[in-house]
């Protein structure tokens, strides 16, 4: 029997494969049309103008290295406590995985609220980072911390299913020659669950760069490119806002594009390399 994906496979008949095509089509073209139509309502001179737009461009670029700065943040402490809930057996670790999901379940305008309490120039962080000259309240590291809230879980899920698929007689076998707990997870679980780490990370700076609720109570200077389209829409409507809506979509979409390839492809096997 040919594997699934397999050249030559072909799809099932009959009316069971057909109504599975009818419903995700559906739901597919939800997605699609909707960015379709936005990106036929502004035409190529209008989206140049906006791409050339001081405060457009400069509020994209916030954007892009506010979400790899995020990414690279929920990387280094998302996966220690990915491992720690896909190896532990410990009581309450339900309790801390449903912690690590509740940025999902919280709306994002309260998140910003709640991180303004903690991080603002009175908050328990705040207070004493404004001491050391560090403000959270309208700064890029603001701005840093509301796209980290809201997007640390997709780091942690992605890395703990990963490390979860990883047969625990491997670093069992690995510690039994005598290596330590470090070694036996960078030469053996890490290399394993790199696709599922890389494409955590991946999610995260996708997440970021399209981050609206938290970021604008948190930090709303300076703009970051989907606070700046929404001003643009509360001051010249939707033509204008639709034209910046096209360059985000366009920027956000290559990066995530060329990210994304290279998590499951070419970044991968020179990582793998590297390791043999």
């Amino acid at each position: 029997m040919s594997p699934p994906g397999a050249p030559g496979r072909r799809w099932p008949a009959g009316w069971f494969s057909a109504a599975m095509w009818l419903l995700g089509g559906l739901l597919l073209a939800f997605i699609v049309l909707p960015v379709i139509r936005l990106a036929a309502t502004s035409p190529p001179g209008a989206i140049r103008q906006a791409a050339a737009t001081p405060a457009i461009r400069d509020a994209t670029l916030l954007s892009l290295q506010a979400a790899a700065i995020t990414a690279a943040i929920a990387t280094v402490f998302g996966v220690p406590l990915a491992w720690l809930l896909a190896r532990g057996t410990f009581r309450g670790r339900g309790l801390l995985q449903a912690l690590v999901d509740l940025p999902l379940v919280v709306p994002h305008t309260v998140a910003g609220i709640a991180l303004l309490f903690l991080l603002g120039r009175t908050g328990w962080v705040g207070a004493p980072a404004a001491r050391l000259g560090i403000s959270f309240y309208g700064s890029q590291p603001g701005i840093i911390a509301a796209m980290l809230f809201v997007s640390a879980p997709f780091a942690v899920n992605s890395a703990r299913v990963a490390f979860e698929g990883i047969d625990p007689r491997l670093e069992q076998a690995a510690r039994s020659l005598g290596a330590t707990p470090w070694h036996a997870f960078r030469r053996i679980t890490l290399p394993l669950g790199l696709r599922g780490v890389l494409t955590g990370a991946v999610l995260v700076y996708a997440r970021s760069i399209s981050e609206f609720g938290a970021v604008v109570i948190i930090a709303y200077y300076p703009a970051t490119a989907p606070v700046q389209i929404y001003n643009l829409f509360l001051q010249s409507g939707l033509t204008q806002s639709a034209a910046a809506a096209v360059v985000l979509l366009i920027v956000s979409l290559s990066t995530f594009l060329v990210f994304r390839t290279l998590a499951s492809g070419r970044l991968l096997a020179r990582i793998n390399r590297a390791y043999t």
